[in-house]
Order: structure tokens, then sequence, then C-alpha cells
């Protein structure tokens, strides 16, 4: 996506995230982060850096897998919701790492079968830039699990840590800061 696009102005322009239109189950946002997508892919590919990213207050400081995650591999994360500590295994269903205009990927499934996907874009008008867009999607989730998290306001919880894990990433790489 352009700046354009996005309606998003200049390299100085640090907008909140932004909905993205979804559908059912489909929880999306995007902002413009003052780093390049490589950058990024680092930090979203190292599972050991996960609490890093996260907005939502869940994912704890150990992981447990590579430290560079490829398609295929099977990682998991220390988690703490609602007080209580468990571990969340995961399995990667794509990464694919930026090359030139080329948007870098990585997604991961839950047991229950919702995923997680992290889209990184190179913004043409500035390299230095990138469209970080991350998403819950439940649509392929177990529907006794989803109607359970459906019931727990979990899309509602999710939608607002995807928007602080943005914020996060785009006050980590400020151009101020």
């Amino acid at each position: 996506m352009s700046t354009q696009e996005t309606g998003h102005s200049g390299a100085g322009d640090t907008s909140p995230p932004q909905r993205l239109p979804s559908e059912k189950h489909l929880v999306a946002y995007s902002a413009e982060v003052n780093a390049t997508a490589e950058e990024l892919f680092a930090l979203v590919s190292d599972p050991q850096r996960h609490h890093e990213l996260d907005g939502s207050g869940t994912v704890q400081a150990r992981a447990f897998g590579p430290r560079s995650l490829k398609t295929g591999d099977r990682f998991s994360v220390a988690m703490r919701l609602f007080g209580v500590p468990y571990r969340l295994p995961l399995l990667v269903l794509q990464s694919q790492a930026p090359s030139g205009r080329q948007a870098g990927v990585v997604e991961w499934v839950q047991p229950t079968g919702h995923r997680w996907r992290w889209e990184l874009t190179p913004l043409a008008a500035d390299p230095g830039r990138t469209l970080v867009t991350e998403s819950y999607d439940a649509r392929t989730q177990n529907r006794v699990a989803r109607r359970g998290l459906t019931l727990l306001r979990v899309y509602p919880r999710n939608a607002a840590g995807i928007r602080a894990s943005l914020e996060k990433l785009q006050g980590r790489f400020s151009r101020g800061a």
C-alpha cells in the first residue's frame, strides 16, 4: 500500500493504528512504523522477543524454540491471562523475510486454530518506513473454542492488544527516540 492508500502523510507521520475493514472472526490493524521491514522482521520472527511487541500484557519474556522462525517451525511462549500462567504451543504457517519491495510475513496458528499474522510492507515513498499489519483470524478456529472465546469477549480484547502492539512499535522506532 502506498501512503496515499493508507491515508497517512509523510516520513514524520505517526498516525495511530487504523482498524482495517474485516469480517466476522477477523480483527486487523495497520500502522506505519519508522523502521525498515528487515528490522521489523528480525523482531517479529524471533519468539524470544515477542514480549517486546506485545501490547496486551499477556506474552511473557520466556519462549522456547528457534531464534528465527521458519515455515513449519514449532515454538511456544509463556503467557499469563487473568493472572493464570500457561505455555502456548504454536506452529509457524508462513515465514517470509521481506525482499526489496516485497512484504515480509510471519504467521502462526494456535492449537484451537486461530492465527496471528504480521505483514511488513516496505513503503515505496520512504524505504526507512514500513506499513505493519497485525491480524487475529479465528475464521478457521475450532467452533467450540470460537464460541467460548466470543463469550469471553476475546475479539475486543485482541483488537485493543493489536492496536497497543502497533503503538508500542511506533514508539520504539519513533524518529525522536
